[in-house]
């Protein structure tokens, strides 16, 4: 697809409303692009079908079309990256990825603070097709520089954790991963290419769940990797089609649409995050909050050189006294905030990562990684922040 944006000279908020609205072969010009809801294309003859497959243009809906292409030039342009290919989700992102790029005996170096199910992914999935796990805590680099073996193919973190809020220095675990031969794949999920941009730090790879943040409206699924080399993302492709993980055309077309208020959204968010996590740290029934914003926050000088004015993250988490009857109280008064397993949206919302995103990592493990029947995960929405502090304070007073 070819765009008439000049990116050199336009700021990332415009230019990125005037891309993936061209569709190669088709000679209307809508206002915003179409969803294709159609399993094919027709071809005229023989003639016909060799060029289009020449071409690599539009044929069985799996193997590429119009919606994906249009979310994934998108998606490309934000990350800097060379190419881009979208999924049905953000696990289906990772584990195709994982697959297409790794061999029976090679190594993944795992940051330790991971969401749950990148977890079982790691020890469930990878383990059966040879490749081991090694995990370690990547606040210390040089701990992260022991654990690297001449096996070592791919050092994975994700930018903030989920749900402990931990920052990875991206631009020194590049620096690692290079220095070993080995690629850093980097999941950009909880901070999204409008806080930072892992390509750009030297990272490799970078994988977006398009559910959350980027979609921002709660209303469909998918998933991204993007990489600095495009030959990466045609090996990718390959596996997603033979796995059968590739997007769908609604769901790209609904991602894609609420992809263009992000610019507005997500600055919103962070900043109501903050406000939120600067107010809720001063409540004496909180043992900690977690937000890159607080001077509180161990990595808080991190934050600040990975990103002009610190890292901006739309989610936080809290630490509430252990017990269950009383959170669930608390969670019951609560009149904006409501329990959903995921994040991302346009409302605020919350969940307990021991109950939804961390069930199936036992209980040390999941201490180890600061992860405590207490916790919550606050994902912000773009409500009026003092509406939203008013609210949690009220709340509060159950314990």
């Amino acid at each position: 697809m070819k765009s008439p944006v000049s990116k050199e000279t336009v700021s990332q908020e415009t230019a990125y409303l005037y891309m993936g609205d061209r569709v190669e072969g088709m000679g209307l010009k809508p206002e915003t692009i179409p969803c294709f809801l159609t399993t094919a294309f027709n071809m005229d003859n023989l003639e016909d079908v060799q060029q289009v497959y020449a071409d690599h243009g539009y044929t069985y809906i799996r193997t590429r079309n119009p919606n994906r292409d249009a979310l994934a030039e998108v998606i490309t342009y934000l990350e800097q990256g060379e190419k881009s290919d979208i999924f049905s989700s953000g696990m289906g992102a990772i584990t195709t990825t994982l697959m297409s790029l790794l061999q029976p005996g090679d190594q993944i170096l795992c940051n330790r603070y991971i969401y749950g199910e990148t977890f079982n992914v790691m020890d469930e999935v990878m383990s059966k097709l040879g490749v081991q796990v090694v995990y370690t805590g990547f606040e210390d680099l040089e701990e992260v520089r022991r654990a690297v073996t001449e096996k070592t193919r791919i050092i994975y973190t994700e930018v903030i954790s989920n749900p402990t809020i931990r920052i990875a220095d991206i631009e020194r675990l590049a620096e690692i991963s290079h220095g070993a031969g080995a690629r850093l794949m980097v999941d950009n999920t909880f901070t999204t290419p409008f806080s930072i941009k892992p390509l750009t730090l030297g990272a490799d790879i970078v994988v977006n769940s398009l559910t959350k943040y980027l979609n921002g409206h709660s209303d469909a699924t998918g998933g991204a990797v993007t990489c600095r080399e495009a030959e990466l993302i045609d090996r990718i492709h390959h596996t997603a089609m033979l796995c059968g993980t590739p997007g769908d055309p609604f769901s790209s077309w609904l991602i894609l649409r609420g992809l263009h208020t992000a610019a507005l959204r997500i600055p919103r968010q962070i900043e109501n995050a903050a406000a939120l996590a600067h107010a809720l740290e001063k409540n004496p029934q909180i043992s900690g909050v977690n937000h890159p914003s607080l001077e509180s926050h161990p990595q808080w000088e991190l934050s600040y050189r990975l990103h002009p004015g610190g890292l901006g993250s739309p989610i936080l988490s809290i630490y509430l006294p252990e017990d269950e009857g009383k959170i669930s109280r608390f969670m019951d008064r609560l009149h904006f905030a409501k329990y959903a397993p995921t994040l991302g949206g346009i409302r605020t919302s919350l969940s307990h990562p021991v109950t939804s995103s961390h069930p199936n990592v036992p209980d040390n493990i999941r201490r180890a990684m600061g992860i405590t029947p207490g916790m919550l995960r606050i994902s912000v929405g773009t409500e009026n922040p003092e509406d939203l502090i008013r609210d949690f304070e009220q709340a509060m007073e159950v314990f």
